[in-house]
C-alpha cells in the first residue's frame, strides 16, 4: 500500500506486477470527475492520515491474499489537490487466472475506501466546498452525501 501527493502512473505499475505465471492482470483505475450530486467539480482535495492507513491497506492487501489465489498485488492512492481526470486510486492485482483476479481487485478497492482514514473535499465552481461522506462508497450504486463549507 502506498500513499502519494504524485501523479499515478498506472503503466507503470502495471509492469511492477508482470509475472510469467499470471494469466490474468485486473486493474482498477479512480479517476476525478467534473460533478457529483448535481454540482461541478473543479478539483478534489484528500487528507489522509497516512500512518494508519497505510497500516489498514496493507492488511486489506493481506486479506485479499489469503482469499485469492493472487501473484502479485498492489494499490497506491492520492493525496493532496487533484484536477479533474487524475487517478486517485489505483489497484492491480496479477493470478493465474481472471475469476480470482477480478473478485480480488473488488474486494480491495471495496475495503479500502470504507476502512481506510482519507477523506474527500470536493472544491466546486461556484467557489464553494464540501467534504464527502462516502460510509458506503464500497456498495455498489451507492450516492454520495456532501457536507458543504468553506
Amino acid at each position: 500500500m502506498k500513499i502519494t501527493a504524485d501523479s499515478i502512473e498506472p503503466d507503470k505499475l502495471r509492469d511492477d506486477l508482470l509475472d510469467r505465471g499470471a494469466g490474468a492482470y485486473v486493474s482498477f483505475e479512480g479517476w476525478i470527475r467534473d460533478h457529483n450530486d448535481g454540482q461541478k467539480v473543479q478539483r478534489l482535495e484528500y487528507e489522509v492520515y497516512e500512518p494508519v492507513a497505510i497500516k489498514e491497506g496493507e492488511k486489506v492487501i493481506e486479506e485479499a491474499k489469503k482469499k485469492f489465489p493472487l501473484l502479485h498485488v498492489a494499490c497506491v492512492h492520492r493525496s493532496g489537490l487533484l484536477e479533474i481526470g487524475e487517478c486517485a486510486v489505483w489497484v492491480g492485482v496479477t493470478s493465474a487466472h481472471r475469476d480470482e483476479a477480478f473478485a480480488a481487485c473488488r474486494y480491495i478497492i471495496d475495503q479500502v475506501k470504507v476502512r481506510l482514514p482519507i477523506w474527500k473535499k470536493e472544491h466546486y465552481v461556484e467557489g464553494h466546498s464540501g467534504w464527502v461522506n462516502c460510509e458506503r462508497c464500497a456498495e455498489h450504486g451507492h450516492k454520495h452525501s456532501v457536507v458543504t463549507g468553506n
